[in-house]
């Protein structure tokens, strides 16, 4: 074994794993790491943030963007907490992020000497939103830690980890072997149930197909499609799905979200549903349940929300390859269904039309201006929200959100992380004033290291949805919804970055004008404040 330190341990171990970008915010536990990262700078692109939210948001828009595993380093307590909402968002919509957090000396552990940043059996605080985290403390333990931390993001549901190292051991000398990193292979399913999936998807008479993130995850969208096409089923996606096949294939019918989406339409005719890669969390439907197979990585998913006939533990991309294999070795034909799926997503467009008209020209007008590939982060916000059923996605992974956590203010920082990973293509990130006003130093950022994303900021001078809450349920009593927000223009300029301000009409030539900025921009848009899809009066 060689003698090194614990820092470059860490390091070593994640280059070998092919880790090529770190989001950190230094500070004096982990300064040996920094120190080890200098060495490997030729290796290993650090991106200094500016609050530690942004390790953990920017890592998961990485691994949303690339289907890589996202790194984030903080110190310990209070570094480490701020990182905990992007670690949550990322624990939500199953992505690989790996948070390397700092400790306070080994020596110190448990003894509650109130040790700068200390905090307390700080691994129980992660591991709610976390698949798995452990604290190593000699250097030999290292890279095994490491290597383990990434086994675990590489199989089964990927998740996020926590990996913490007091920082003597970070400085410690010791002796440590570099492990080479590993394939896993994706799991199968058996044999007599795939037989039995596509015994009952060639006897319904009006089969439908729900692909939830796990599908996106496992990049089963060609195979998803063959089943869909075979079997003469509607396809309906999630927020977390949105590009698993491009909503602009006929099959493809719209995203369901909250009370909005095909389902109403689809499923109380439903006789067979299969569910790939989703917790099937939505409004049950009238009359009969229909049978369901459902396809899931995590065993814990299946039979949770709605009886399962069937239910396969399995990658959704091997799955539904032997299912698409299956029903073309059986023979299965149909009829076609084309008029009926072409009604389906007709009348899901004309709902939303309906309900959101101005939010709807808005988003029709940003799909006109980016390109089939251009990455949208979807933010906790009207137009965000209105996004997961009326922005037309074309490719995978060029649609992040932050799923079931609905995290306010993720959506600019997980934006730079995203064109980090993306450099040539177009990331716009959809904000509302409320939600940029998290994280509007991470320009700063953006500045600093060339990351030339759009942030749209939609300025209604509000938290909007609350606001309208107020306005429908407590009839106008107003109180703590109200926001006094800067000069945004002055603000972009501040940073060096370049300020452009328009209203709803203006939307789509001004983000036309902010694609074409070779710098950070910052786009607001006046708005009134509006519905959005899960308070429909």
């Amino acid at each position: 074994m060689p003698e090194m330190s614990g820092a470059q341990a860490l390091v070593r171990q994640l280059r070998s794993e092919g880790v090529d970008t770190i989001f950190a915010l230094p500070g004096v536990q982990i300064m040996a790491a920094f120190d080890a990262l200098h060495e490997a700078q030729n290796d290993i692109n650090l991106v200094h943030v500016r609050h530690e939210q942004a390790t953990t948001y920017m890592a998961d828009g990485y691994a949303k963007a690339t289907g890589k595993v996202g790194v984030a380093m903080a110190v310990p307590g209070p570094g480490a907490l701020n990182a905990s909402a992007g670690l949550g968002t990322a624990f939500a919509s199953s992505s690989p992020v790996l948070l390397v957090s700092g400790q306070i000396d080994s020596g110190a552990l448990g003894k509650r000497q109130g040790q700068l940043h200390e905090v307390e059996d700080q691994l129980d605080v992660f591991k709610p939103i976390t698949k798995w985290n452990h604290r190593v403390t000699r250097v030999e333990e290292i890279p095994e830690a490491v290597h383990e931390a990434f086994r675990h993001m590489r199989t089964g549901r990927p998740r996020p980890v926590e990996l913490e190292i007091p920082p003597d051991t970070l400085a410690n000398l010791g002796m440590a072997d570099i492990i080479e990193p590993e394939e896993y292979p994706a799991a199968s399913a058996s044999v007599d149930d795939i037989a039995r999936a596509a015994k009952m998807l060639s006897e319904a008479q009006r089969p439908a197909i729900i692909a939830g993130g796990g599908s996106l995850i496992a990049g089963a969208g060609a195979e998803l499609l063959r089943v869909a096409e075979m079997a003469q089923a509607p396809v309906m996606t999630t927020q977390s799905s949105k590009g698993v096949i491009s909503e602009a294939n006929p099959y493809h019918t719209g995203t369901n979200y909250v009370a909005v989406g095909p389902a109403s339409q689809i499923m109380p005719d439903c006789d067979v549903l299969l569910a790939v890669g989703t917790r099937l969390l939505f409004r049950e439907p009238q009359g009969k349940i229909p049978r369901i197979i459902h396809i899931d990585a995590d065993s814990d998913e299946i039979g949770k929300n709605f009886p399962t006939e069937l239910g396969i533990v399995a990658d959704a991309k091997v799955a539904m390859g032997q299912l698409a294999e299956r029903l073309k070795v059986t023979g299965v034909s149909k009829p076609s269904r084309a008029d009926e799926i072409a009604g389906y997503k007709r009348a899901t467009a004309d709902s939303v039309q309906e309900l959101a008209p101005h939010q709807v020209g808005i988003i029709r007008s940003m799909r006109q201006q980016l390109d089939d590939d251009a990455i949208v982060i979807a933010g906790v916000t009207n137009i965000g929200y209105w996004s997961n059923v009326a922005y037309e996605v074309r490719q995978p992974r060029s649609y992040v959100t932050s799923g079931y956590f609905g995290t306010l203010g993720y959506a600019f920082p997980t934006a730079l992380g995203v064109k980090v990973a993306a450099p040539d293509k177009q990331v716009v990130a959809l904000c509302g004033d409320g939600g940029f006003m998290y994280s509007p130093q991470e320009f700063s950022t953006a500045v600093r290291y060339g990351i030339n994303t759009v942030a749209v900021v939609f300025n209604n001078s509000a938290f909007g949805a609350s606001r309208w809450d107020q306005t429908h349920r407590y009839d106008g009593r107003f109180i703590g919804t109200d926001l006094a927000n800067p000069d945004f223009m002055k603000l972009a300029d501040s940073f060096g970055a370049v300020g452009i301000r328009t209203n709803s009409d203006g939307f789509g030539d001004a983000l036309g004008e902010a694609l074409k900025a070779n710098a950070p921009v910052l786009l607001e848009v006046e708005v009134p404040v509006e519905m959005p899809p899960f308070q429909i009066v």
